[in-house]
């Protein structure tokens, strides 16, 4: 009896477990949810050991680097963010298998050299990806590793935007001498880095010693700049890395939003820190022809790879090249447009040129060059016949169209004026055989006037033009009329501008002149007066374009804006340009802005207006309301441009610089606004608001375990 009371027993705790088992497996299913898998691994990847030992000295022959941490790992886009210094000629192999990664370098190791692998914030844990941070592996071929840093930021010197993943090298300079500028064009970078998304950079693994610092968008990665179109930057700075102890603040944070404290971290910090490299592509590239093209038969267009001082010599081979073109070039001569005159030249099917110009031969030098083209017009003779058969044949139905519609309009008014109301209307479904008959002889009579209808010529086509905005203009701006294909003639008697005093319109004076950088605009200019309407009058014949379409006479009323809706701005510019950003070229002198060109932005970059300073002042009236931003361009030779610069002559590009605040206008508001362009470090200058090269987010862990916490106490 014992026995069996002890068997009934277990028997009752299974049933009960399996009971249990079951409840708990109907609720869970009931919940339509997975159970709980436990917290979320927060914590970054660490390192366990590394081969060779991280910091060794004398490695001699380790071509293998293997990085171990304590879980698995990846490595996100190696070959963009993991830069090794010095750099490889020959590309390293860089993978993560599991817990290991490894780097395979394939360029033998230089003797006395530290190398340093850096990975940034590239690996990341494969589950979560918590990112183990800013790291790099160390270790030399010599007796001592060298651990100085320098830092600082590429920016593109035309805008400042910082430019993401531009390579940044250093030479090191042996005391008592110069570095050849012969250096930078024939002997790879020493020491590398790569600059991150804000155009920041850090060379790790200095010895102390003298350094030029030199930055390159390498396009065949051999890490010299021997590619005209690569752009550049340089600095004659002689930088000494230094260190000192110094203290950060460093953010505890609770969750993605909150924080719990401030902690002060002791660390090293590197010197110097604040270099700035300013990177521009040179004018001076290799030089030569694009491709040639003719869209139609009047127009070819020859297009070259850079700028030139002279346009190319043309020859006809088939054709009489004397006064057979109007030339039509961009202001450096890289693109240019030849208008055909002749009516007997552009209806050849092939123009057959002979081309002389001046292009780059194998010794990068402009040598004479000629070429022959055959330029045949993509637009040919049986597309244009088609294109205009097609035009008529729609002219033609339109006509007709409207000779129907003319008709019925006629026959309404006909039936009613009719003095026999008897009259059935003609749409009437009720026939007599009388009626029917009489039916009858009205289609045939319309069929014979459908097929008897005289065709009118097709109207004149009139030569189309644009003009800018003639409505809510300002007082300091003036009229473009932008043209399809350069004038044959301008009648100014043709152009009629008025201005209405009380009920009539009385004319004033006005100067009407092609543009010098585009020979199918011009610009009409006139003294404006606020808050007043004006007329503009184009008669038929005043523009005539060089195949003979005249435009269509028109009239449009041009409204200038009332004082009251608009601002002004007033900049008085502090300091002066330096003796140092005054180069060779300057025809300004120190210590003045006066000459340097200041331009107001929008939110977007863009120069709404430009204004010459003088005397320290830069004064911007008629502005709309709006949020604006300043920039000023040193124009150091006068020629009211920005200029690039020139490594082979040791020419910096014209120093830029921008107001890192926003100015917000109002209607009625006039505005002083001071400024110094050299108060602040140029790294800082340009407003995040307009900058396009917008900084990466930072990799953080991401405190899944906080936000799902928090979840739970909400729901």
């Amino acid at each position: 009896m014992r026995i069996a009371s002890i068997k009934y027993r277990r028997l009752l705790i299974v049933f009960y477990a399996l009971c249990m088992m079951h409840v708990a497996f109907v609720s869970s299913c009931a919940r339509m949810g997975s159970p709980d898998g436990g917290p979320y691994d927060e914590t970054p990847p660490k390192v366990v050991s590394t081969s060779p030992k991280f910091g060794s000295s004398n490695v001699k022959h380790a071509k293998k680097i293997v990085i171990e941490f304590d879980e698995i790992v990846k490595v996100e886009n190696a070959m963009e963010n993991v830069v090794i210094s010095p750099p490889q000629i020959e590309q390293p192999e860089i993978s993560a298998t599991g817990r290991k990664v490894t780097i395979d370098l394939i360029d033998s190791l230089k003797p006395n050299v530290t190398y340093t692998i850096d990975f940034s914030d590239a690996i990341v844990d494969n589950n979560e990806g918590n990112p183990y941070g800013d790291y790099a592996f160390t270790f030399s071929t010599g007796e001592q590793v060298d651990t100085f840093q320098m830092s600082g930021h590429v920016l593109d010197a035309q805008n400042l935007e910082p430019i993401k993943g531009m390579l940044v090298g250093l030479y090191r300079e042996e005391e008592g001498t110069t570095l050849p500028d012969s250096t930078f064009r024939t002997l790879p970078f020493e020491r590398i880095s790569r600059t991150d998304s804000k155009g920041h950079f850090v060379v790790k693994g200095l010895a102390s010693g003298n350094y030029r610092a030199f930055a390159l968008k390498d396009q065949n990665q051999n890490y010299i700049y021997d590619q005209p179109a690569e752009m550049v930057a340089f600095s004659d700075r002689i930088l000494s890395p230094s260190s000192r102890p110094d203290v950060r603040p460093d953010t505890v944070w609770h969750d993605s939003i909150h924080y719990d404290s401030i902690v002060y971290t002791p660390y090293t910090h590197y010197y110097p820190d604040d270099i700035a490299l300013l990177a521009f592509e040179s004018a001076l590239q290799n030089r030569y022809l694009l491709k040639s093209e003719r869209l139609t038969p009047q127009m070819f267009t020859i297009y070259f790879t850079a700028p030139s001082d002279t346009l190319p010599h043309l020859k006809g081979l088939n054709f009489d090249v004397e006064d057979a073109f109007i030339v039509d070039a961009t202001p450096h001569n890289d693109t240019i447009n030849y208008w055909v005159k002749d009516s007997l030249i552009y209806n050849l099917d092939t123009l057959t040129i002979q081309m002389d110009f001046f292009a780059t031969d194998t010794a990068g030098v402009l040598a004479l060059t000629t070429d022959t083209l055959w330029l045949v017009s993509k637009l040919t003779k049986e597309k244009i016949a088609k294109e205009q058969q097609e035009k008529y044949e729609e002219w033609v139905k339109e006509y007709k169209q409207q000779l129907k519609e003319a008709r019925r309009a006629a026959r309404r008014a006909e039936k009613e004026n009719a003095d026999n109301p008897d009259v059935l209307p003609i749409s009437d479904a009720s026939e007599t055989p009388e009626k029917a008959d009489k039916s009858d002889k009205r289609k045939k009579k319309k069929k014979d006037d459908d097929e008897n209808i005289d065709i009118p010529p097709m109207p004149e086509e009139f030569l189309e033009y644009k003009t800018s905005n003639l409505q809510a203009m300002v007082p300091d701006k003036n009229i473009d009329f932008t043209f399809p294909e350069p004038l044959e003639s301008v009648d100014l008697s043709k152009i009629h501008l008025s201005i209405q005093v009380d009920t009539l319109f009385q004319p004033v004076e006005f100067l009407f002149r092609q543009k010098l950088d585009d020979i199918k605009t011009y610009r009409l200019y006139a003294e404006w007066e606020p808050d007043t309407t004006y007329q503009l009058v184009i008669d038929t014949t005043a523009f005539v374009g060089i195949y003979g379409k005249r435009v269509e006479a028109s009239k449009r009323a041009i409204r200038m804006k009332r004082l009251d809706t608009l601002s002004t701005l007033f900049v008085t510019l502090q300091g002066g340009r330096t003796a140092q950003s005054s180069s060779s070229n300057s025809q300004l002198p120190t210590g003045t802005w006066d000459g340097a060109l200041v331009q107001l932005l929008d939110g977007s970059d863009k120069v709404v207006k430009t204004i010459k300073a003088q005397r320290g002042k830069a004064d911007f009236y008629f502005v709309e309301p709006g949020t604006y931003y300043l920039r000023l361009i040193d124009d150091l030779n006068g020629n009211g441009l920005w200029d690039t610069g020139d490594y082979d002559q040791h020419l910096q590009p014209e120093p830029v610089y921008y107001n890192p605040n926003a100015i917000t206008l109002k209607a009625q508001w006039e505005i002083s606004q001071d400024w110094n362009p050299t108060l602040l470090p140029i790294s800082e200058q340009k407003p995040l608001k307009i900058t396009k090269q917008k900084p990466d987010k930072a990799k953080m862990p991401k405190n899944r375990n906080a936000e799902r916490l928090r979840k739970k106490k909400e729901g």
